[in-house]
């Protein structure tokens, strides 16, 4: 019986074939129909899981082991009171690294500028370079590797030194091809700087690029740039990540001490993981995500009406045909079953079309954002699945129609 069964399916796979190859052109109207919905859906979904996962691995270096604090940034309203917008001052942060206790590596910073014109010999860039102000642990919790000399010493910073280090984009901009930018000096400014080291490349990302970039000992930028005004940042980073909660409680007591906040007071400074931005960007990137599903579907829902009027053709086309296989003794379920496996074979062809032009399409558009090539596997599963219940969908009711058609006036039909 199960033999028997198993040649019906498979002669029936064979003239669903025969049948498609023979209104070719239809079948390729149709398959580019489908295609073009799966193609919407899994593009969209390749372009966001490569920003998704180029995110990640730029992010991810930080790990969820540090935190930072700043000033609030624009004006926040709480309770009907209005917290005060103030800025972090030196001697704030000088002494909150003097009182803060806990085992953890502290960092002090500064922005700066982020106009800056940087010049060696007759080369200098456009005024587009950010300077920053560090101590000897900020590459370390900034997750910043150098790549060729060396970080800051502690002596360094107390003593404000004239030394710089790079991003390998301003390297490229001021030295020529293999030559060593080293032991060399550069004028920010009015100061020069020597080199002594070189920042790994990471790219440009969230409007940010840590290529194109200086950063010169903390002190240093006091005494050679008009920054009593600037905002300073903290960053924190806990020796064990396991204490990272119980670090931040500590210095966030700290610093409420620091700026004279009582228990009723709102804090007037911010405190945020170096995990919070991921955080919030996928929320945000979830949001897109089932807005472009909806579009996909959406798009696949018109390529499915449009199948399910082509089989409706196909089946008022081969009413001859489909009387002669009655008359020969076809059961009505082997004339179903046709009719089905056609419409699925249709939907699988337009959803391998599909996928593999949504593929190409979402890693085009991954390369000019300059994000990760990815290969949204659990998609491409959705897809093939998505076009197995359209085909089906799409190809029942005709089915059914050709099933329970009358064999006599079947093959009267003209």
């Amino acid at each position: 019986m199960l033999k028997i069964k198993l040649t019906i399916l498979l002669e029936n796979i064979k003239i669903s074939v025969k049948s498609i190859r023979t209104n070719l052109l239809r079948t390729i109207l149709t398959v580019l129909i489908i295609a073009i919905g799966i193609m919407a859906l899994t593009g969209i979904m390749t372009a966001v899981e490569s920003l998704k996962s180029t995110m990640a691995e730029q992010f991810s270096a930080l790990g969820a082991n540090s935190f930072s604090i700043n000033r609030i940034y624009g004006n926040i309203i709480n309770g009907g009171r209005k917290i005060e917008n103030k800025k972090i001052q030196y001697n704030e942060v000088v002494r909150f690294k003097k009182d803060y206790n806990f085992p953890a590596r502290i960092s002090l910073s500064v922005n700066v500028a982020g106009n800056a014109i940087v010049k060696y010999n007759e080369e200098k860039t456009t005024p587009t370079i950010s300077v920053t102000g560090t101590d000897e642990n900020y590459m370390l919790i900034s997750a910043l590797e150098i790549e060729k000399g060396r970080n800051f010493s502690n002596s360094e910073i107390n003593e404000s030194c004239n030394f710089v280090i790079i991003g390998s984009q301003l390297q490229d901009k001021l030295f020529e091809f293999g030559e060593n930018s080293l032991d060399k000096f550069i004028q920010i400014g009015n100061v020069k700087y020597k080199i002594i080291g070189v920042l790994k490349s990471k790219g440009a990302s969230f409007g940010g690029n840590s290529d194109n970039i200086c950063f010169i000992p903390l002190n240093n930028a006091r005494q050679n740039f008009d920054i009593q005004n600037s905002n300073f940042k903290i960053s924190v980073m806990p020796n064990d990540p396991n204490l990272l909660e119980i670090a931040i409680s500590e210095a966030e007591g700290i610093f409420r001490n620091i700026r004279n906040l009582s228990v009723y007071d709102e804090n007037n400074f911010e405190i945020r993981k170096s995990d919070s931005l991921i955080k919030m960007l996928m929320e945000n990137i979830a949001v897109i995500t089932i807005g472009a599903s909806v579009i996909g579907f959406l798009t696949i829902l018109g390529a499915a009406i449009g199948l399910m009027n082509i089989m409706l053709v196909s089946v008022s086309e081969r009413t001859h045909e489909i009387g002669i296989r009655k008359a020969l003794g076809a059961k009505s379920s082997v004339i179903k079953q046709q009719f089905l496996l056609e419409s699925i074979i249709i939907g699988q062809l337009g959803g391998i079309l599909g996928i593999i032009m949504g593929i190409s399409t979402g890693n085009i558009v991954s390369l000019i954002m300059k994000t990760n090539f990815v290969v949204p596997i659990l998609w491409i599963i959705i897809g093939f699945v998505t076009c197995f219940i359209v085909g089906i969908f799409c190809g029942y009711f005709p089915a059914v129609k050709a099933s329970k058609l009358d064999p006599i006036e079947a093959l009267h039909y003209e």
